[in-house]
């Protein structure tokens, strides 16, 4: 048995380094003290990508060594969900024997959950048909009559077979609520389900006494505006990428919340509706009438590049403007601008990715 070490040893430490990295990486502005909410030291991602080797009649998973290149053999990921350690070496032993479902083989990918589900995708350098999907639809059972809540995806160039769904359900605690969301295969989800729910708790308490209405950029599946909707008397979030608009629309649903509307916009393209330089059908479609919404609150969760110079700009009209960053040299340049006519009153650090460099940070900006 091959496993990846994590020195659990080490996790304090690194969170240390990471919190005065990202202090001094900031100390141009006026911070409040940094918040710091840590991850758990192991079993904390809820995805997990493995490359499989086929050896005579061996079949294993490796990894790359990010710095050589070089392959290493991988029985157990300590990085990884425990469901995900737990279904690892059960699939492989399973797939083994079955001609139909390890030839050409040469990826699988768990999406697993805190609510139990799981989801495995077979990647392969072969096109699949009807032998394919029986063997894999016993596999599908013989999995779950082991216990797991599994389903099955198989992949190949231009073809997807799903077995039963391409999804799982999350249940996410929110301080004293329970919400749940559909996390579409390949579809962007928080990787840390423990510190998705420290940031969702974090970004509900800083917004606990607003006014008026919220205004959402960068939406995804709806992850931050189910949590925060309580706080305002109407959301409005928007997201380009049109799975994860569907899957905010199942989750608004879901969670019986009646006063959150998303739309499916670039944040450029929103910008330029908000200013009134463009007019855009899709908003009359949906009947969105922007004159109507009161934003005080901005919120924004921008990809790593941060916001273009013209959405920061559009950003400081709003009172309060909360923003989620993944990229803390991409906030600083934002808090450039931003910082002129507002002050950070909250600052946090959510380890998201530990003993990485990765950094994940959260601000609270109050106009001035």
């Amino acid at each position: 048995m091959t496993s990846t070490v994590l020195n659990t040893a080490d996790y304090q430490p690194q969170l240390d380094e990471k919190a005065a990295r990202i202090q001094d990486l900031l100390s141009d502005f006026e911070t409040p003290e940094l918040e710091v909410f840590a991850s758990p030291a192991e079993h904390y991602r809820m995805r997990a990508e493995f490359r499989v080797w086929h050896e005579g009649e061996e079949l294993y998973y490796i990894m790359f060594n990010q710095h050589t290149r070089e392959k290493y053999r991988v029985d157990q990921f300590p990085a990884a969900s425990r469901l995900i350690n737990d279904l690892m070496p059960m699939l492989l032993e399973a797939i083994k024997p079955i001609k139909a479902l390890r030839h050409k083989l040469f990826q699988v990918d768990f999406l697993s959950t805190l609510s139990g589900e799981i989801l495995v995708s077979m990647l392969y350098h072969r096109q699949l048909d009807d032998e394919w999907t029986v063997a894999a639809k016993k596999l599908k059972q013989r999995l779950n009559d082991e216990g797991f809540k599994l389903n099955l995806i198989g992949r190949a160039r231009k073809m997807k077979i799903v077995l039963d769904q391409d999804y799982v359900i999350e249940q996410l605690n929110v301080h004293d609520k329970t919400l749940t969301y559909k996390q579409v295969e390949n579809s962007f989800t928080q990787p840390n389900g423990e510190v998705a729910q420290k940031m969702l708790e974090w970004a509900v308490d800083c917004t606990q006494d607003s006014a008026g209405d919220l205004l959402e950029l960068y939406c995804g599946n709806g992850n931050f505006s189910l949590a925060l909707a309580p706080n305002f008397e109407r959301v409005l979030a928007t997201e380009l990428a049109k799975p994860s608009v569907d899957s905010a629309q199942y989750n608004i649903a879901v969670n019986n919340i009646e006063n959150v509307q998303i739309i499916r916009m670039s944040a450029e393209d929103f910008t330029d509706a908000m200013a009134g330089k463009r007019e855009f059908r899709r908003l009359k479609d949906q009947n969105v009438d922007l004159q109507s919404y009161n934003c005080n609150t901005i919120f924004v969760d921008p990809p790593r590049s941060g916001m273009d110079d013209g959405t920061c700009r559009m950003v400081q009209g709003y009172d309060n403007i909360m923003y989620i960053s993944c990229n803390p040299e991409t906030l600083r340049d934002n808090l450039a601008i931003l910082t002129e006519t507002h002050n950070i009153t909250r600052f946090a650090l959510f380890d998201q990715f530990p003993y990485t460099h990765h950094m994940e940070a959260g601000v609270l900006l109050e106009r001035k």
